[in-house]
């Protein structure tokens, strides 16, 4: 069906890129308001569950685990299959449906099983999109393009929309509402999936390869890598440990904050929402600006620079009194969902060759949502039910204190600055 709609449907190189884009920025930006939805409902569900730290922590966790298994065997399911798009139409119906499960649950056990479930079929998303997006991009706007769609869309949807819309749901339907809504998006998202993307994209054809000219022929198969043999490489593996560290800041964070604000320093759901709000307009900024700078600066220290200003945020957000003056804090600090793409995708995508490239996402989004992004938020709710909800945010804090000195460890990819290094081609790590 693909190679039927590229030759019935001939579309230029930069032209498809942009559509490509603009298709996978909607569809993981809601996969982040779909995950996001339960930290800003929490306070609206303690009449029905009365949720403890720990359960809201365990609820974010589980949602991690399956996300991260379902990544690993869906990024290696599809270097093998050699297809991408048909798993990531599947991923998108079914994380909708399963979102929308959580409003008819009426009980902890239940609410955990329909978290388990949407978080397998998420965890298969930022795989395909990303090996689908590097193939489409441009060397210029690789990492522009790959941070867009990480890191700004979660933000624009996850961080600003989502604290938004759905606590206006909460506030005049009720909590459950609010879930039922999500499957809407969902379903168009697919659609367009279905519709306009490419499993090959025409920048990589063979005539495009070799002349620059836009070809709709698809790419020879790329050469299968053993598992063990990617997990060899230097980069995968420092990317690896950065990404439980890197996870741990984000989802602790981003779990533990609504409360943190609502219970510790008694701000209303308005005041809490738009301080919420800030970190989404954070997460838009920095989402493409941070990859867009390490395309000219080189990955390494811009991955150092901001991960340090993102040490910065959980202890505002204890410290700092002031709404307004927090908000601004966090628009500035809140830097390290550019950074994620960064470590999860740019540099993986310019360290394994592309046989490999959705099984080193998968596996470097796995490893880091089992250990960050599960053990992560269990950890921080147990210390918060013992030492106050304070613990949760040292505990983000000094996840990213640890990205920073790991990121030292990393061999720069960035095309532009190796060249101005070396003057020679760009050669990716020998597996």
């Amino acid at each position: 069906m693909t190679d039927t709609l590229v030759r019935n449907a001939p579309v230029s190189a930069d032209r498809y890129e942009n559509r490509l884009l603009a298709i996978l920025f909607l569809a993981f930006g809601f996969v982040f308001f779909d995950r996001q939805a339960l930290a800003f409902l929490a306070p609206y569900m303690d009449d029905d569950f009365g949720l403890s730290n720990s359960q809201l922590g365990i609820l974010s966790g589980v949602l991690a685990l399956t996300w991260a298994l379902a990544g690993m065997f869906a990024g290696s399911l599809s270097d093998r299959l050699g297809r991408r798009k048909p798993i990531l139409v599947v991923a998108v119906l079914l994380f909708s449906v399963f979102s929308s499960a959580s409003g008819l649950m009426t009980g902890f056990v239940g609410l955990l099983a329909a978290r388990a479930l949407m978080g397998t079929a998420e965890g298969a998303v930022l795989p395909m999109a990303q090996s689908l997006m590097v193939e489409a991009s441009r060397e210029s706007r690789r990492g522009l393009n790959m941070g867009l769609l990480q890191g700004s869309s979660a933000g624009l949807l996850g961080g600003i929309v989502a604290p938004i819309l759905v606590v206006r749901l909460a506030d005049a339907f009720g909590w459950r509402t609010a879930f039922f809504v999500t499957i809407i998006p969902g379903v168009i998202i697919t659609v367009l999936i279905a519709k306009y993307v490419l499993e090959h994209a025409p920048r990589t054809g063979k005539a495009a390869a070799a002349s620059g000219v836009p070809d709709a022929a698809p790419a020879p198969a790329p050469e299968k890598v053993p598992v063990m043999d990617v997990l060899r490489l230097r980069n995968v593996v420092v990317c690896m440990l950065i990404a439980c560290c890197y996870l741990t800041w984000f989802v602790t964070l981003i779990t533990f904050t609504p409360k943190y604000l609502t219970d510790e320093k008694d701000w209303g759901s308005g005041t809490m929402s738009a301080v919420m709000t800030c970190l989404g307009v954070a997460w838009v900024l920095w989402g493409f600006a941070t990859p867009a700078i390490s395309d000219r600066i080189g990955r390494k220290p811009a991955l150092i620079g901001f991960t340090a200003l993102a040490v910065l945020c959980p202890i505002a957000v204890v410290y700092v009194e002031s709404p307004v003056a927090l908000g601004a804090l966090m628009i500035l600090t809140y830097t390290g969902l550019g950074c994620f793409t960064l470590i999860m995708a740019t540099i993986p995508a310019e360290t394994v060759p592309r046989g490999a490239l959705a099984t080193a996402l998968g596996v470097i989004m796995g490893v880091g949502e089992l250990a960050g992004g599960f053990l992560g938020p269990l950890v921080a709710g147990w210390a918060s039910d013992a030492w106050g909800l304070q613990a949760a945010m040292f505990i983000a804090a000094g996840g990213a204190a640890i990205v920073v000195a790991l990121s030292f460890a990393l061999r720069e990819t960035a095309p532009a600055v190796l060249r101005r290094r070396g003057g020679g081609a760009i050669v990716k790590e020998s597996v």
